[in-house]
């Protein structure tokens, strides 16, 4: 998973106080897709995802800066917001989580991209990630990620990045009641996979499992056809403590597994 895979959308620039300015039509979309997905995500996302949405109690009708989520988020939990361009590779991706600071791309998606956009924009960053950052078992496996990535070689970055894929961005988590519940970023900025991921007889749910997620390949472009199921959130923290690398050493042997039918391009 490189996060930021094309140039369809171009890097806003902040003025020398570092602000960005957004049109009156930008802050609209930001608007439309919060009211869009704000009763989706009360209906549908796990409790610890809301409880941090709450916390943080972002703007409704304007995109926020990063540097005053950055405020709240250093006051929770020590973390913040890191602007970034539309496109930055595997090696600044976790040098910056190792630093517990969270890229964010400072654009916002187009109409026609309004249910799902490929390159994660300031919606997907903001709404959709740092509520569930402020979560302490997300926050430390999001650092062990960062790390073990900043100080391994590049050759295994897409293997950590489909352990991040399928836990923080498409993870599905049992709650209290043991109802299975979306949890992961990607699902909570996104109008059409967060019912399809709650609601959909389609996908397979399967028992998290490190070495299949590891083996198991996974496309940006489409509704996923396969979840991974964590016993709670607090399971990140497990995993956190596993010698990843040696996970990947014998992942590399299995190899990767044939692809899902919906995947003719898999990462």
């Amino acid at each position: 998973m490189n996060r930021y895979t094309s140039q369809a959308y171009q890097a806003k620039v902040a003025d020398d106080r570092g602000l960005i300015h957004y049109t009156e039509s930008e802050h609209q979309m930001w608007s439309d897709l919060y009211r869009a997905q704000i009763s989706l995500v009360n209906r549908y996302m796990v409790k610890e995802y809301k409880e941090g949405l709450d916390h943080l109690d972002m703007p409704h009708h304007r995109i926020p800066q990063c540097a005053e989520i950055s405020e709240q988020l250093k006051y929770l939990n020590g973390w913040q917001v890191e602007p970034v361009p539309a496109l930055i590779g595997y090696g600044r991706f976790f040098k910056l989580l190792a630093s517990r600071k969270f890229p964010a791309a400072s654009f916002i998606r187009r109409a026609e991209d309004f249910d799902y956009v490929k390159e994660p924009d300031i919606f997907h960053e903001l709404f959709g990630h740092i509520p569930l950052l402020t979560h302490p078992a997300v926050a430390t496996f999001s650092h062990a990620i960062g790390l073990l990535g900043a100080n391994t070689q590049p050759e295994n970055h897409p293997w950590l990045a489909r352990l991040y894929w399928f836990t923080i961005e498409f993870g599905l988590v049992r709650d209290d009641n043991n109802q299975i519940m979306p949890m992961g970023s990607g699902l909570a900025s996104s109008p059409t996979e967060l019912q399809y991921a709650a609601t959909s007889e389609e996908p397979q749910r399967l028992d998290f499992d490190v070495m299949d997620v590891l083996t198991t390949p996974y496309r940006i472009d489409i509704q996923q056809p396969i979840y991974y199921v964590l016993e709670s959130i607090d399971q990140l923290l497990e995993i956190a403590n596993r010698d990843l690398l040696a996970d990947i050493a014998a992942a590399k042997r299995i190899g990767l597994k044939k692809p899902h039918h919906k995947l003719a391009k898999a990462c």
